[in-house]
């Protein structure tokens, strides 16, 4: 596996990018704690960004089936560069709206760029690898999170606030370059069977293979709870920061979950040798409620490091499992229109934990929201449960069932 090249591009040019990406988030709380006081209008200006990419989701699967994922992965990333400026026109004019328009434009380029890295992954790793490549993809992507949050807030205290937009378009620009070395060999036969699949339907056409593949269709559902907590995290950061009266408590937040989240990419290899792919999800899930139901006690340093820790751990696991079981399960000339699809829906769902998590905060505090969100996540993971075993829904493939029969 190491010795492809395509494997080392894509994870360095993750781990490139990540770090502009997330200087630029921290960038965003700063600019957005400075202007806006409201939790609530600060979730409305972070959802319309989550509402482009919604519009835009069933083209960019009809355009990434139809297309070679390079160049649908060269136009996005250059988009991704422009959208730069208007963050740096926004910091120089003080303008929010400038700030809307860096969100949506940065999001439109995310909704064609991340589906066509996830159908890129298939194109160039082994199946017997893709457990293992997808853990490595999200630990390197977690350890730009982490050093990407330490270097903003490094360069907020020597640095201006518009020096973070210029070190993402640099690591925007990095990311192009990396992109051009890649070599797909995605076939002539395996694209002709894509265009003449008929793509006019865009998304109507995934449905029915959702219903051929059940298992897909259980875990695409199942994705869905850890959202509650991951699309009001930002928000929750800001409130633990100012619960606590601390500033450096956002950049130690992201440490241990991003710490956390690596160690559990690294664990969850070991332990699906020993636990069932449904074993996995579902436990892991109740670990993410669990973890909401601990910041409670958001005022404790302890208990709310050891929270974002429990969900760091909890996702590593989760979220590799469940890509395995997509880009297994799911045909290949639907992988475009598929994860565009579940980017989609992940953003329909961001768009109403954002909004949610807004009000709620602004009404009834952080403390009381993480318990109604704890309860929602377990009812939610009781309810799929009790679906899976009535209809009979089985995640494991035939030769895994049979493996860990023996």
């Amino acid at each position: 596996m190491w010795k492809n090249r395509n494997i080392w591009i894509i994870l360095t040019g993750e781990m490139i990018a990540g770090l502009g990406l997330w200087t630029g988030i921290i960038g965003n709380l700063e600019f957005m704690q400075e202007k806006i006081p409201s939790d609530f209008v600060k979730a409305l200006i972070m959802s319309a960004g989550l509402l482009a990419g919604i519009i835009a989701g069933p083209l960019a699967g009809k355009i990434i089936d139809q297309s070679k994922k390079k160049t649908v992965l060269l136009i996005s990333g250059a988009g991704r560069m422009l959208s730069v400026i208007f963050m740096l026109i926004a910091i120089s004019t003080g303008s929010v709206w400038w700030m809307v328009a860096f969100m949506v434009s940065i999001q439109l380029s995310a909704t064609f760029y991340f589906p066509a890295l996830q159908a890129t992954i298939p194109l160039v790793v082994k199946d017997d690898d893709l457990l293992t490549m997808n853990g490595w993809h999200m630990n390197v992507a977690t350890i730009s999170r982490v050093l990407g949050t330490a270097l903003a807030g490094i360069m907020l205290v020597y640095w201006s606030l518009m020096s973070l937009y210029w070190i993402s378009m640099i690591a925007y620009g990095a990311l192009l370059l990396f992109t051009m070395m890649l070599r797909i060999d995605e076939g002539e036969g395996r694209e002709a069977k894509v265009k003449s699949v008929g793509n006019k339907g865009g998304f109507m056409e995934v449905f029915p293979v959702l219903k051929a593949y059940p298992a897909v269709g259980m875990t695409l559902i199942m994705t869905l709870i850890p959202l509650l907590f991951i699309g009001s995290f930002n928000l929750i950061v800001i409130n633990i920061s100012e619960i606590q009266d601390s500033a450096s408590i956002k950049g130690l937040i992201y440490t241990f979950e991003g710490v956390a989240f690596m160690v559990g990419t690294f664990a969850v290899k070991y332990i699906s040798k020993k636990w069932r792919t449904t074993t996995i999800l579902f436990s892991f899930a109740t670990m993410v409620a669990v973890a909401e139901f601990m910041l409670f006690f958001a005022d404790s340093i302890v208990i709310t490091l050891s929270a974002f820790a429990v969900l760091g751990f909890a996702l590593g696991c989760f979220f590799p499992t469940a890509m395995v079981i997509f880009q297994k399960q799911m045909p290949k000339e639907y992988h475009g229109r598929f994860f565009s699809f579940r980017n989609m829906l992940e953003r329909v769902m961001f768009q109403v934990v954002l909004l949610t998590a807004g009000a709620f905060l602004d009404i009834i505090g952080l403390q009381s929201m993480v318990i109604i969100f704890g309860l929602i996540s377990l009812s939610m993971t009781a309810i799929f449960f009790v679906q899976m075993k009535k209809r009979n829904i089985i995640l494991e493939q035939p030769k895994q069932i049979a493996a860990k029969s023996i």
